[in-house]
């Protein structure tokens, strides 16, 4: 009984501390967005997204407001998305892309997480030449024809479509330059957005053994432990 229980607790203790890690990251993109386009919803597109977001992970209203509210503040901190381009071991390229309110912080744990993991702090361009960006959004299709939303879709810049038929909700990919082009015809059409991203996509994928993938994830684990870093990227399979 005891085991079931410490089972339960650090099942517990884990969903918790996921829930916290993406409360925290919801914050300073708040903080991001009103720094870039004001606190007003309304007219500010890429609040308005962050938002969509943090109702994706059930984050509370009250502390919605009150990152808002902070990010007006005269001492607000002043938050900046960095990305940081890696190996991990077996030679998988790693794009790390991070929040901070403090650059020389967050470089120094990020070499020290990849000396613990085996891996390498790369140089500007050694990996993102790897990786493709693209506009992710989850939208929710109840009442919609499919032929009719998937014609629409493409005309507002889909790549690729991906169905749940049992939820009813679709997952749309973007070309980042048609990011906001999609994100306006949503909005202008009234469809409902549950999620929306924006993602590096490897152009191409290498095949590792399981011991081998091991490593990797193990590096990855530890690197998106880190409250500065927001996903890491790779290119395995």
């Amino acid at each position: 009984m005891g085991r079931i229980f410490e089972k339960r607790k650090e099942k517990m203790f884990k969903r918790y501390a996921k829930m916290a890690k993406a409360f925290t990251k919801i914050g300073r993109e708040i903080a991001i967005a009103v720094k870039l386009g004001g606190p007003n919803p309304e007219s500010n597109p890429r609040l308005r997204m962050v938002l969509q977001n943090a109702k994706a992970v059930n984050m509370p209203k009250a502390n919605i407001e009150a990152a808002i509210k902070r990010a007006t503040e005269k001492n607000a901190a002043n938050y900046e998305e960095v990305i940081y381009e890696a190996y991990a071991p077996h030679g998988v390229p790693l794009l790390i892309e991070t929040t901070t309110d403090n650059p020389t912080r967050t470089v120094a744990n990020i070499r020290m997480h990849l000396n613990r993991g085996n891996g390498t702090l790369g140089t500007s361009g050694s990996v993102s030449f790897m990786f493709e960006r693209k506009g992710i959004f989850k939208i929710d299709a109840t009442g919609h024809n499919k032929e009719d939303l998937e014609l629409q879709l493409i005309d507002w810049g889909a790549e690729d479509i991906e169905w749940d038929d049992d939820s009813n909700e679709v997952i749309v990919t973007t070309a980042f330059t048609d990011f906001g082009k999609m994100q306006h015809a949503l909005e202008e059409n009234k469809i409902n957005v549950l999620e929306t991203n924006k993602v590096f996509v490897p152009t191409n994928t290498v095949e590792l053994s399981e011991e081998q993938q091991k490593d990797v994830l193990a590096l990855i684990e530890r690197l998106e432990e880190d409250d500065d870093v927001v996903a890491v990227y790779h290119n395995m399979a």
